[in-house]
């Protein structure tokens, strides 16, 4: 790969997700529109919501996706469904959604304080440099202030999610899952590749060689 390819890469086009995200934010609406159809039956929602995590499922699996994402896929909706069926909570079908966006922003910013950035991994168990990265020190810094970027992505989600929850608002939880997946996905990825981009120094050789002697 030439260095005019090299500079058409970005995040976006190295990691992608921007159809496992869309798939992600269908069982939820799936969800609340059983919820309402149905007059608040949070019986009829989960069934409606795992229904389409199945359907979801299967074409995944045509499309030939990893057998293992898919099944922890189904997985996180039953789970959830599981959750607002024992409190009998329809806002609850989120909470496990609020509570992995927490944990994900929590867990990022500890790999950014060891300089062990999560994406410096991802990227570079894509571009099989295995912990290559790790040895050049402009390519840690890159990573990790692009990785803030990460973080405030959960962060923005658990700000509208929180208040969400507490006041039982179900249809808006419904409507900000589906906001917040793909389009705040995609800008992530587009503002951390320029964060990424305006770090690294300009004379470096770029992403894919590390600098390590």
């Amino acid at each position: 790969m030439d260095r005019t390819e090299q500079r058409r890469e970005s995040f976006a086009s190295l990691l992608g997700g921007r159809t496992a995200a869309i798939d992600a934010s269908l069982p939820p609406v799936g969800f609340v529109i059983g919820w309402l159809a149905s007059g608040q039956s949070i019986e009829i929602g989960a069934a409606s919501a795992i229904g389409l995590a199945l359907v979801i499922a299967v074409l995944r699996l045509i499309r030939k996706e990893k057998p293992r994402a898919v099944i922890v896929s189904v997985a996180l909706v039953v789970i959830a469904a599981l959750i607002a069926l024992h409190t009998g909570r329809a806002a609850d079908f989120f909470l496990l959604q609020l509570l992995s966006n927490a944990a994900s922003a929590l867990a990022w910013l500890a790999s950014i304080v060891v300089r062990w950035p999560f994406l410096g991994i991802i990227v570079g168990v894509v571009l099989g440099q295995k912990t290559r990265w790790r040895k050049d020190p402009a390519l840690v810094r890159a990573y990790c202030l692009a990785s803030l970027v990460w973080v405030a992505q959960y962060l923005l989600r658990i700000a509208v999610y929180v208040p969400l929850w507490l006041a039982d608002e179900t249809v808006a939880l419904g409507i900000a899952r589906l906001a917040l997946s793909w389009p705040v996905q995609v800008v992530c990825l587009a503002v951390s590749w320029l964060v990424f981009q305006r770090v690294l120094p300009r004379e470096h050789p770029g992403i894919r060689h590390p600098v390590t002697g």
